[in-house]
């Protein structure tokens, strides 16, 4: 999620292990920071290999068994600044709570985490929250700044029991969105071979409905309330590499970046309408029923055959016009 809300959330578990309600702000900060640290894989980058950072987010410092070695490392460096407050082993108990929501929260959306690395290299995606949630993040907010206000632990455990139950709930959501894409799918005469269903942004009442049938995938969104209101999308070609790249020779990086992409994204390839060289993630787009560019890869015919160590070219379009806010707006309410 939003490294405001591992924060908050590695802060509200650091707080609710407190013995000496006089470290609750010590245990705020170290928590929130340990929840955070995960995500400076994000420095991991090459400008050489655009898609090295796709391979690392979410990987090592996100499974559980880097937990204790991250804890660690996070609590060496916060002693050599407040041994004189706490002792190590209170440090290390605040940077491994906080340290261990990360993982596991992530794992809630749809982005997917390698939570069981380097034993599998599986992106858990349990798709029930949305990467960014208000209705998770400032009740959590709420509990850990009274904590400290009141010197009193007992809303930090409140938020973080808050937290659970919120993530719980997304489950019930989530069956309710299965069930409606089932639905559509039969009123449509088609049998659902894949599906993928996700929370909107910031939200999660309004889902993202993908299912794959007969060499194409279907995206809509469904509004649920009290009932379920579909929004209808659209469907695209599922991408067929021999028959969309003719050219591409599979012994050249471009081809293995393909390969790298298509991991990364489960397989839910297409061409993009717009641009017959660009391969588009189906997942992921600004409005939940479109299939449109929000970030793919770029492929060079001219460069696969004059240098076949050319690696493809990572784009994305995340900039969102006055118009698609307002149909985004109309969906929600």
């Amino acid at each position: 999620m939003d490294v405001v809300s591992q924060a908050v959330l590695g802060a509200s578990l650091s707080q609710s292990f407190v013995k000496d309600e006089a470290k609750l702000i010590s245990a705020l900060v170290i928590g929130a920071l340990a929840g955070m640290a995960p995500d400076l894989d994000v420095l991991i980058t090459s400008s050489a290999d655009p898609l090295l950072f796709l391979e690392f987010h979410r990987q090592f410092t996100h499974s559980l068994i880097f937990i204790p070695f991250g804890a660690l490392l996070i609590a060496i460096v916060f002693y050599i600044f407040i041994k004189n407050k706490l002792t190590f082993a209170q440090i290390y108990l605040f940077s491994f709570l906080g340290i261990a929501t990360h993982g596991l929260l992530d794992a809630c959306t749809s982005y997917g985490t390698q939570l069981f690395w380097p034993f599998s290299g599986q992106r858990v995606s349990w798709n029930v929250v949305s990467i960014v949630d208000p209705f998770f993040t400032i009740p959590i907010i709420t509990g850990i700044v009274f904590s400290v206000y009141k010197r009193n632990r007992l809303f930090s455990q409140i938020a973080f029991v808050y937290a659970l139950v919120f993530l719980s709930l997304g489950l019930i959501q989530k069956q309710r969105a299965e069930n409606a894409l089932y639905v559509l799918a039969q009123q449509r005469g088609h049998q659902a071979e894949r599906i993928l269903i996700k929370p909107s942004f910031g939200n999660r009442h309004v889902w993202k409905l993908i299912y794959e049938y007969n060499g194409r995938y279907y995206v809509d969104a469904v509004k649920l309330l009290l009932h379920a209101a579909y929004i209808p999308g659209a469907s695209i070609k599922k991408l067929d590499i021999k028959h969309d790249f003719p050219w591409l020779d599979k012994n050249n990086q471009q081809a293995k970046d393909v390969e790298r992409f298509r991991r990364f994204s489960d397989n839910y390839l297409a061409l993009d309408p717009a641009n017959p060289n660009y391969i588009i993630d189906v997942r992921y787009s600004l409005l939940p029923n479109e299939i449109k560019l929000m970030w793919g890869i770029a492929l060079d015919q001219e460069k696969d055959q004059s240098y076949s160590g050319a690696h493809v070219r990572f784009i994305m379009n995340n900039s969102l016009s006055k118009e698609t806010r307002k149909k985004f707006i109309g969906m929600l309410f």
